[in-house]
């Protein structure tokens, strides 16, 4: 099968279209023959050797799918062969992949693949931040960073789900700010302004927000404990910027504040609380009050271009490969 494999970290040249051997599904997995792959930030830190766990060469990237069953391992019976399916995987960026039968989601006939692809990763982790890390409670002011991006348009658009009051989202660009707009959020605020931070003030009247997603690290996550409302909950899932970022107990203390941290892989292993965020959030799609928003998709022989692309801050909604 085809396959974007890399044999040493690095940018995204390392990123090379391979013939690899089809890989056979175990006990317990599926072979899934995929039509379209999800790219995460998590790829890219993983293919510089950034990411929380060690990139151990040679790999293939990707961490979600979407296609059809081609075969079961022993001991698969909830699943059959040409089931149209998402999953979380390990080398979704191939013709074919393995996924274990317990992080398989049958998709609806109404949801193409390509927007399938889109939902595992993002979807659950926009989800799982708010309800299951931030407790998110009726009325509740949300500040959204990078809304326009993959996470942050589906986390904009759950926080009003949730009952949400003010939804701030941020974004770089005006047309950026216009599509969170058009998702629900109450406020946009343009982040590469050095005041982005007083705004959000403003538009809690100086009281700061409950509730904030942080992923960028640095001055950013220092800005965003500064904004945060007392009895508030910052959670980290990611440090975009490569900085790390300092912060006292005593200054948590002061204002009954709590940082929380949110790692989607680690949550997979909590099968029970996934299956259910996974059915309110299949809710939602059915319903038609959930946006999947893709905004480029490349063929799988030009990941590294969509790697460029993502890291550029060029794109908007999930990047998608078509395989």
């Amino acid at each position: 099968m085809k396959a974007i494999r890399i044999t040493e970290l690095g940018g995204p040249e390392v990123m090379r279209l391979s013939e690899v051997e089809t890989p056979q599904p175990k006990a317990g997995e599926v072979l899934i023959k995929v039509a379209a792959a999800g790219i995460n930030y998590a790829d890219l830190m993983q293919r510089q050797g950034t990411y929380l766990t060690r990139t151990r060469t040679p790999i293939i990237l990707g961490f979600e799918v979407a296609g059809t069953i081609a075969a079961l391992g022993e001991g698969v019976t909830t699943l059959h062969e040409g089931m149209r399916v998402a999953a979380f995987c390990d080398g979704g960026y191939a013709e074919y992949t393995i996924a274990n039968a317990h992080s398989v989601i049958p998709i609806p006939e109404i949801l193409d693949f390509t927007h399938a692809a889109a939902f595992p990763v993002q979807g659950l982790t926009a989800y799982q931040i708010l309800r299951e890390s931030a407790h998110l409670q009726a009325g509740e002011s949300v500040l959204v960073h990078a809304a326009a991006g993959g996470v942050g348009t589906l986390a904009v658009q759950i926080a009003k789900l949730m009952g949400a009051g003010t939804v701030i989202g941020t974004a770089s660009t005006e047309a950026k700010l216009d599509l969170v707009h058009s998702l629900g959020a109450d406020v946009v605020i343009n982040y590469s302004k050095p005041d982005w931070a007083e705004q959000v003030k403003q538009a809690t009247n100086g009281k700061g927000v409950d509730i904030i997603m942080e992923m960028v690290g640095g001055d950013v996550a220092e800005k965003n404990l500064q904004s945060l409302a007392p009895f508030g909950r910052m959670v980290v899932f990611g440090a975009a910027s490569g900085q790390m970022v300092q912060f006292s107990g005593i200054q948590l203390m002061y204002k009954n504040q709590a940082v929380i941290g949110y790692w989607l892989t680690a949550w997979l292993s909590r099968a029970d609380r996934v299956a259910a965020a996974i059915v309110d959030l299949m809710q939602y799609l059915a319903s038609g009050k959930l946006q999947i928003v893709v905004g480029q998709t490349f063929p799988l022989a030009d990941a590294a271009a969509a790697h460029h692309a993502i890291a550029a801050r060029k794109t908007t909604g999930k990047v998608v490969l078509l395989v």
